[in-house]
């Protein structure tokens, strides 16, 4: 049985994928920012074990982590969490930006970093969910796609840092998803939502769960996924 460590479960992209890996049998941690969304995502994803650690105070996560029961090993670990405010660079204030870099980019790096002797244990898996935003910058999406570029960055250091030990690093690109993300994100624009227009959370899932069970004489590196329409 595979172990996994997984952020962003408690909905779209992350949640699916928890439950697809319960459903085949493996044990699966969720990271949730509190104790009530610890809760209430165990409680939707029945099985799953929850532990806590604020991604939006990634300073925070060593001594949070040090305080909980945590896996010895680890198969795979999936930064699936994220968050965007749109805006042109002449309007985004500093603490936009801040909030921005530190979950989509300084907690990866941080959880990473607290992980990776439970990682090399295993030879374990790291996929990190980027965006198609981290391959192009848009106009109004500056910070988010800053985040999204340095998170490519990180990856491709990581994966050449822990070849050496076994560990596989896989960036993921996913166009723009039905998730509760970009129903916000279609709010900022002021534009219409319409779901069957987008990637299915189920679809990036299945993407990563190919990375993840590919075996052990392949490695992706990075994957493009885009809405076939």
């Amino acid at each position: 049985m595979a172990t996994h460590l997984v952020t962003g479960a408690g909905s779209g992209i992350g949640a699916v994928l928890v439950r697809r890996l319960l459903e085949r049998g493996d044990h699966v941690v969720v990271l949730a920012r509190d104790a009530g969304r610890a809760r209430q995502i165990s409680d939707e994803l029945p099985g799953a074990t929850a532990i806590v650690g604020d991604l939006a105070q990634p300073g925070r996560l060593s001594w949070a982590l040090s305080k909980q029961s945590l896996p010895d090993r680890l198969d795979g670990l999936v930064h699936a969490a994220g968050v965007v405010d749109l805006g042109a660079v002449g309007e985004l204030t500093p603490a936009l930006w801040e909030q921005q870099l530190a979950v989509n980019l300084v907690a990866p790096a941080e959880l990473t970093r607290l992980l990776l002797p439970v990682l090399r244990v295993s030879r374990g898996h790291v996929v990190f969910v980027n965006s198609g935003a981290g391959l192009r910058a848009n106009p109004e999406w500056s910070a988010y796609a800053a985040s999204k570029h340095g998170l490519r960055a990180l990856a491709d250091a990581l994966r050449a840092e822990e070849a050496e030990h076994g560990v596989r690093v896989t960036s993921i690109y996913p166009g723009r998803t039905a998730t509760p993300m970009q129903e916000r994100v279609h709010r900022q624009e002021g534009a219409e939502y319409d779901a069957s227009r987008f990637i299915t959370p189920d679809a990036v899932a299945t993407t990563i769960l190919t990375a993840l069970d590919l075996p052990r004489d392949a490695h992706l590196t990075d994957l493009t996924v885009r809405p076939a329409g």
